[in-house]
Order: C-alpha cells, then sequence, then structure tokens
C-alpha cells in the first residue's frame, strides 16, 4: 500500500497534518530528518506510517515506558504488529519479544535509550534488518535542553555498531534552535531534512494567576471543570501528596504520581487516570513527558516550573484531542525561591563539575524566562512562541492577558523608595542583598538580622510600612521585568541596572498595568459548544451514547478509552451519524481495522439512539 492508503486503513485519516507528508517523503528516501511539531501535531504517524512501507523493522528509542505502552496498545489496535523493551518486561517476557523479533514478527519494536547498549540486544540487531531507527523527545540528547538524558549521548555509537546504517529520524515537541542544533550534532544525522511545523497550539487557553490563596482558586477551577480530565503539576512530592489528599477530602476524584513512590503504586495510579477511573492526577515533572492521554481537558500547574520548555511540554497534555483546553499557572514568589533550590541541589554524576556548573547557569537563565512570563502583561502565547523563535501577531486572542482588561497606576514614588533602599543597603553593609532583606527593611521588621547589620538605621527603613510583604514583592518583581532591578544569579542578590539612575534622578515616572477583568476560561460551556459542532441536542444525546459504548468496550478489553476512539472521532461520528459501514470509515479517525472491530457495536448504538429520537419527535 502507499501511505495515503496506509494513513486511512490503519489510522483512519484521509489527510496529512503540516509537515507530516513532507517528513515521511524524506524518510522514504533514505534521508535523515528532524522534526519539530507541536505536541498533539502528529509525530508519531511520521515514522508509523514509513515503518509499515519499509522492508525491515523501525526501532523507536523512546524514554518512558508509560509511552511505550499506550502506543504499542494503540497500534495493535490498528492493526499494525509492535511490541517493546523495557524494565516493565519479566526475563521470560523479554525472551519471548527477542525471539519474535529474530522471526520478523514485528514492523516497530519500541526500546529505553539504556537498553541499547545490553549484550543481548546488541548480538539481536546483528541478525535482524533495522530499516529505520527513530529517536523520540530528541531533545533528551542535548545538555542545554530542559531534559537532558545522558542516556541518549549513546544512540550514535549504538548506530554505528549496526551492520548497515539505517535512516535515522528525531523528532521533539520543544527546542530552541541551539538544541536542534545539538540533537543534528549529538546524533551525527546526515544532511538532514529539518522540518520546523511551528510551536503554537491554537486550541490552548493560557493564563497565569497570582492568587493569594492558592488552594481556594484551585478547587474553584476543579469546580467549573467537574467530571473533566485534568493534570495538577507541583514542584515537591510532599506538595503532591498533601494537594492530593486535600482533593480527595473535598471529594473530587483526584490521584497522584511522584517518583518516591513503589513502581506498583504509580503504574496502579496511571491507569487510574489513564482509564477515567479518576479524574484528575495530582503529579510533579515525573509524570510528563510522553503521556499519551489525549482526553484531558486542562492543565494546572500549582507552582512554577523552572523553565519555559518544561512549562510548555508539561501543559501540552492538555488538548491532544484538538478540542479547547486551558492551561492555567498559578504563581508566587516563593514558587522563585523552590526552583533556585531545585536547581542548585540539582546533580548529574555523568558530569564534570565544570559541565555542571556550565549546565546551572543555563539553567538560571530558563528560569529567568520562566519567571519573565509569569510577570507579563503582554500577550502570553507571544511570549512563548518569542522564546522559540517563531513568529506570531501581537495579540492571541485566547490567553489571560489577551483577554483580560488593565490600567496603569503610576508607581514612581514606591519605585524611588525601593531603588533608593537597595543602594542604601549597598552604601551600609558594603555588598548588596536579596529580597527578602529588603523587603523587611522597607517594611520597617524588627527582625534580629535586620537590627545586628544596622539596617533600622537606614533613611529607607520603614518606609512601606503599610504594605504587605507581598505587595512590596510584586512591585520589586514589576521593576526586575521593566529593567531597573536586577537578581545576580551567582549569589542571588538584588541589584540596580544604570537605567535606574533615570527615575532616581532624572524625573522618569514609571506606570504598572495592573488585571482590573477576569479572563474568560474554556470552562465546561464553552467545550461543550465546541463539541456540539451542529449546537444540537440530537448530537448532543448522541455523543453520550457513543462515549458509553466506548467506555463498556475499553473496560471489556482493559484499555484506557481513548485508544478505542478519541473524542473527536466520537463527535466526527456523532455529526455525521453513519448508517452503513461505509459511512462508518468516512469517520475521521476509523481506519478498517478498527471499523472491522467496533463497527458493528457503534452502527447498532446510532441507529438504536435514531429510533428512539423519532419516538420523542
Amino acid at each position: 500500500m502507499d501511505k495515503f492508503s496506509i494513513l486511512k486503513h490503519n489510522f483512519g485519516h484521509s489527510r496529512f497534518r503540516q509537515g507530516q507528508e513532507e517528513l515521511i517523503d524524506a524518510i522514504l528516501s533514505g534521508r535523515d530528518v528532524l522534526g519539530v511539531m507541536p505536541t498533539g501535531g502528529g509525530k508519531s504517524l511520521c515514522y508509523q506510517v514509513p515503518a509499515l512501507m519499509l522492508s525491515g523493522v523501525t526501532l523507536v528509542i523512546s524514554p518512558l515506558i508509560s509511552l511505550m505502552k499506550d502506543q504499542v496498545s494503540a497500534l495493535k489496535k490498528s492493526g499494525i504488529t509492535a511490541a517493546y523493551i523495557n524494565s516493565s518486561l519479566t526475563s521470560d517476557q523479554l525472551r519471548l519479544v527477542y525471539e519474535r523479533t529474530r522471526k520478523g514478527a514485528y514492523k516497530l519494536l519500541y526500546i529505553a535509550p539504556e537498553r541499547l547498549i545490553t549484550k543481548e540486544f546488541l548480538a539481536l540487531v546483528q541478525k535482524i534488518e533495522i530499516s529505520l531507527v527513530s529517536v523520540d523527545e530528541a531533545h533528551c540528547i542535548s545538555q542545554w535542553g530542559q531534559d537532558f538524558r545522558p542516556s541518549y549521548l549513546k544512540i550514535a555509537d549504538f548506530i554505528d555498531t549496526l551492520p548497515h546504517r539505517p535512516v535515522v529520524a528525531a523528532f521533539t515537541a520543544t527546542a530552541t534552535a541551539e538544541v536542534q542544533q545539538d540533537i543534528i550534532r549529538l546524533l551525527r544525522l546526515i544532511d538532514p531534512m529539518c522540518n520546523v511545523t511551528g510551536f503554537d497550539r491554537p486550541n490552548l487557553f493560557f493564563d497565569v494567576q497570582s492568587p493569594k490563596n492558592k488552594m481556594s482558586v484551585l478547587l474553584n477551577l476543579l469546580q467549573e471543570r467537574k467530571e473533566k480530565n485534568g493534570i495538577i503539576y507541583c514542584a515537591t512530592r510532599a506538595s503532591v501528596e498533601r494537594i492530593c489528599q486535600h482533593l480527595c477530602d473535598k471529594g473530587i476524584s483526584a490521584t497522584c504520581y511522584h517518583a518516591g513512590l513503589d513502581e506498583s503504586t504509580r503504574r496502579s495510579n496511571q491507569n487510574a487516570f489513564q482509564f477515567d477511573r479518576k479524574n484528575v492526577m495530582v503529579a510533579t515533572n515525573a509524570f510528563g513527558m510522553g503521556i499519551d492521554k489525549s482526553n484531558v481537558n486542562f492543565v494546572i500547574h500549582y507552582n512554577m516550573p523552572k523553565s519555559l520548555e518544561a512549562y510548555y511540554q508539561e501543559a501540552g497534555r492538555a488538548g491532544r484531542d484538538g478540542e479547547p483546553a486551558d492551561c492555567i499557572l498559578l504563581f508566587s514568589a516563593g514558587d522563585i525561591e523552590t526552583a533556585r533550590f531545585l536547581i542548585k541541589s540539582s546533580s548529574n554524576e555523568e558530569l564534570s563539575e565544570d559541565a555542571q556548573a556550565l549546565v546551572r547557569q543555563k539553567d538560571y537563565e530558563r528560569l529567568q524566562t520562566m519567571v519573565s512570563y509569569c510577570k507579563t502583561t503582554k500577550c502570553l502565547r507571544g511570549h512563548i512562541l518569542d522564546y522559540f523563535g517563531q513568529k506570531h501577531e501581537a495579540v492571541c486572542g485566547n490567553c489571560g492577558n489577551c483577554k483580560s482588561s488593565y490600567q496603569l497606576n503610576d508607581i514612581t514614588i514606591p519605585a524611588q523608595m525601593i531603588l533608593s533602599c537597595v543602594i542604601r543597603v549597598k552604601e551600609n553593609l558594603g555588598y548588596f542583598v536579596g529580597k527578602t532583606l529588603i523587603i523587611q527593611t522597607l517594611r520597617g521588621s524588627k527582625e534580629k538580622r535586620i537590627l545586628d547589620l544596622g539596617l533600622n538605621r537606614l533613611s529607607t527603613y520603614g518606609l512601606m510600612n503599610k504594605m504587605t510583604a507581598e505587595q512590596v514583592r510584586s512591585l520589586i518583581d514589576f521593576l526586575e521585568l521593566e529593567g531597573y532591578l536586577h537578581v545576580n544569579s551567582l549569589h542571588s542578590t538584588l541589584e540596580p541596572t544604570p537605567t535606574a539612575s533615570s527615575v532616581l534622578f532624572k524625573g522618569k515616572k514609571v506606570f504598572m498595568p495592573v488585571r482590573t477583568g477576569s479572563a474568560s476560561f474554556t470552562t465546561e460551556k464553552n467545550i461543550r459548544q465546541t463539541e456540539l459542532s451542529s449546537g444540537s441536542k440530537e448530537v448532543d444525546n448522541l455523543f453520550a451514547v457513543l462515549k458509553a459504548v466506548r467506555t463498556q468496550i475499553a473496560q471489556q478489553e482493559n484499555v484506557p478509552a481513548y485508544i478505542v476512539f478519541s473524542n473527536a472521532t466520537l463527535m466526527d461520528m456523532a455529526v455525521k451519524a453513519p448508517r452503513t459501514m461505509a459511512e462508518f470509515l468516512d469517520v475521521s479517525g476509523v481506519g478498517e481495522t478498527k471499523a472491522a472491530r467496533y463497527g458493528k457495536v457503534f452502527l447498532k448504538a446510532i441507529a438504536a439512539q435514531k429510533e428512539d429520537s423519532a419516538h420523542e419527535s
């Protein structure tokens, strides 16, 4: 079959998405490729379609066990032979996969990068034909990327051991221009065809909130999204368990995931979320890359991540089915200190001290970009796309900042107080100090350290004693964002920039935009209006019936519901209401294998619902 026949027969689609066909054609012509496509943009099809057209096996190097299991399960449902090799297999299961691989039983073989250099696998690949090596989450190979994994550095050497060099394809959703060059160099791609289809996800609504009480706001957000599936990311394991317990106490169907849980518990909790037995997953970033659940309607970050790459990747777990979804970040000043601590305490034994220092410095730079995202009043989507080097409109119309109203407040006098305090402290002590001491001095704190350092004798002491610490910190953060102050990344001290003198001595006014109107989120009502593209009650009822049928099949086959059909496929099915198998095959996402497997039961449900509707009318 040709690529179009495979696309329709196995995957149920009539046309390729942007960038897919070019990458597939390059692979089939024998050329290495680098594909940078947004999460949910269809990266997997770019190597799965060629895999079915090439003579040998396609080796897919993937970093996470959960991703392998989901993809192999989905491929099998589409009539494609596939297997995986990772630490979850018993020795007997591993021997069976090896034996079947030698006999040519699989078209795709997924493997963890750590397994490539095992003696048994190196012996296996000498006896089979590998036509294509696909490296998923390829940004993991770059030490400048946010997910650097040293095991990825061994991939190129592994490829060199193969009897014949296969085509090598690399895919990622989050790679700056610098990281893209690293991928090409470290994987030793030969004259690769590079296709960057963009980073924009128009269906995602982005917002940043700075609430006084995060838990209260979180509960309100979840109340607005009853029975919707979502992920809540937290910075630490302790906060994951505390928040999950609190949500459960409030009657919310939640479970949790972090690296401190034993493997059995992690697997059980992940399955509860994947199989829709639990609506909310509370997790650290250990639950992130490669999660293939398509019907995630929202991602809420309870804490700010350490980098914009990490945030975009985690937020990108939402809306993979193309439906509107919310990505909301609950920001507080304490998040910055937590992130700094996590960066400072991180280490990698496989890197030299000098290399670790360089990586840490890069991490601090990425953190500053993340902080800027949280503080900006400009378009949030634009801020993300700027970072990845993609051109965009000044206003996206689908983020919290673009949908909110602001008023400009004159903060020149408090700005002068803050800048003067920073300078006076340096003159008095001979060195700069951190934000906390500046805030305590301005608020007239009687803390022992303030008194011991003599900061209570400064002219700026107590000038802002009627403001809360959070209010003063917000003003400092704004002055930092506007370039009047900066934090020394080495010492974490607050220091003035040359432009501060224009405010102190040259009469320059400082205006701070303050949000006055709340953003409009993609709430339950918005999502349902989008789902019901016809706007009819009949479609609504049929969609509900089809979801119930899908749930029953998923439970019988012990697979996540979206493996059977995605929400987008069910909606297209509800709108088209097919009556025959030929019409059923016209539904987007229905291939011949799934039509043969599930067609009769869905057609029967559609006919019964149509008959019931006719009787009611």
